[in-house]
């Protein structure tokens, strides 16, 4: 059973177990412990996104890993995939991200990367589990010449602003495109504007005046109806929407239409097909994607491969079986061949290179699908476990098995960074899959809040 880690990191309320400072520190010493050896002086790279409480974090995992003789390379504010990027291109010995992704700012989160900047697996976030909770990291402790240093990394923002102007393509430009850009007051209040103004664009940024309580208040990627909206009373090309992290992207096209991840990979994934750059003419997504994506590729060749949800499954399986191009419908998108995690930025950058190449709007781009009608539901509940153990949730998600079977499927699943159960049903009828998550929410409701 896992005592920290969840499907993306550690998460919680900041100040509270696990988010304390105590647990940073003996997380920061788990860390530099795993991953040192002693043939050489050891870096772990730190950054954060806005959060009032990223400082105290910040502090307690520099002296947990000087504590163990590995010096820390502080970067700051700075995207969650900025900070796999700088960790791999510096071959630092691993990268820590201080972020609660989505979460509302009172919460805080820590992500672990290796020195190859991709998020770890779950083998080694159980052995860091068992280093804390055992006694054998009290035993070693360095001392006078061989505790750690902390440095900081001036040029960070630049190094990674480079890193993503060379994604786009050399023979395009962004000249003549106006975008509406929300950075959700994130970890990419500096980074996004600067990418997209540079490579030629007119950008409208929203929410980059960050103040550590305003992460994700009311706007960015949860909040998609503000591009929309803002997309249409200026007239702009496209709105592209951000959250705290920036680790992921949701989109408007011209008309203020939402564009959310499914139709992004079918765009990718059919401009990479057709440019043979598709490696294994494959892409990998969730169990939580469209039917209709599904069909979409079907019909141009293109096998989908499903993960369960969370965007390091997709990357081990696009490392696994040599492919280039994954994601998720909620924005995390993976273009393995830049970079070793979602990035909203980049993702963005790509979906903008296909619509210069192709010469059309994204309303033209995002009709290569036609998604079968879903409904997505959030359930609080008390304690988060798996309401298949519930025999009366089971017996109805049985019974509304057989009343859809073949027409439309369902998933319901504990959410891995929330107190919350998911819940999603799929169909032809629209009325008829909202009816049936209702049923389903009231029942979770009724057996996992008592």
């Amino acid at each position: 059973m896992r005592k920290l880690f969840g499907t993306d990191g550690i998460r919680g309320v900041a100040n509270i177990d696990p988010m304390t400072t105590e647990m940073a520190m003996q997380l920061g010493r788990g860390v530099a412990h795993i991953f040192k050896n002693k043939n050489k002086r050891h870096r772990i790279v730190i950054g954060k996104d806005t959060r009032l409480s990223g400082y105290m974090l910040e502090n307690a995992l520099v002296a947990g890993i000087c504590s163990m003789g590995v010096d820390v390379l502080l970067v700051g504010p700075l995207p969650t995939p900025g900070i796999a990027f700088l960790t791999s291109s510096m071959r630092a010995d691993a990268g820590i991200v201080i972020s609660a992704s989505h979460n509302p700012f009172q919460d805080n989160g820590i992500k672990i990367f290796s020195g190859n900047g991709f998020k770890l697996p779950d083998p080694l976030e159980h052995a860091i589990e068992d280093l804390i909770f055992s006694d054998e990291m009290d035993s070693l402790r360095p001392t006078a010449a061989e505790v750690g240093k902390a440095f900081r990394v001036d040029d960070a923002i630049g190094r990674y602003v480079v890193h993503l102007k060379n994604s786009f393509p050399k023979e395009l430009s962004l000249d003549g495109v106006k975008m509406v850009l929300d950075c959700a007051h994130g970890a990419a209040y500096r980074v996004a504007p600067t990418v997209f103004e540079e490579l030629g664009a007119e950008v409208l940024a929203l929410n980059i005046e960050p103040n550590g309580e305003n992460i994700n208040r009311e706007c960015g990627s949860l909040y998609p109806k503000l591009i929309m909206q803002k997309v249409k009373e200026c007239g702009a090309d496209i709105g592209i929407s951000l959250d705290g992290d920036a680790d992921r992207a949701l989109f408007s096209d011209e008309q203020g239409s939402l564009v959310d991840g499914d139709r992004i990979m079918a765009i990718c994934a059919n401009s990479l097909h057709q440019g043979k750059l598709l490696k294994r003419n494959t892409l990998v997504a969730t169990v939580m994607s469209n039917i209709g994506l599904d069909l979409a590729m079907k019909e141009r060749g293109i096998t989908v491969l499903h993960t369960q949800v969370g965007d390091r499954y997709v990357v081990e399986e696009m490392a696994r079986g040599g492919y280039n191009l994954g994601g998720e419908q909620s924005g995390h998108m993976i273009f393995l061949d830049y970079n070793t995690t979602g990035d909203g930025v980049l993702s963005a950058l790509q979906v903008l290179a296909v619509m210069k190449r192709e010469n059309k709007r994204l309303s033209e781009l995002a009709k290569i699908m036609n998604p079968f009608p879903q409904v997505l539901l959030n359930v609080p509940v008390q304690q988060k476990k798996d309401p298949q153990q519930v025999p009366e949730i089971t017996s109805l998600l049985k019974k509304i098995e057989v009343q859809i079977a073949g027409r439309g499927r369902i998933l319901v699943r504990p959410s891995g960074t929330e107190s919350l159960i998911r819940v999603m049903v799929e169909g032809e009828n629209a009325e008829e899959i909202s009816a049936f998550a209702e049923e389903i929410a009231h029942c979770i409701r009724k057996k996992m809040t008592e």
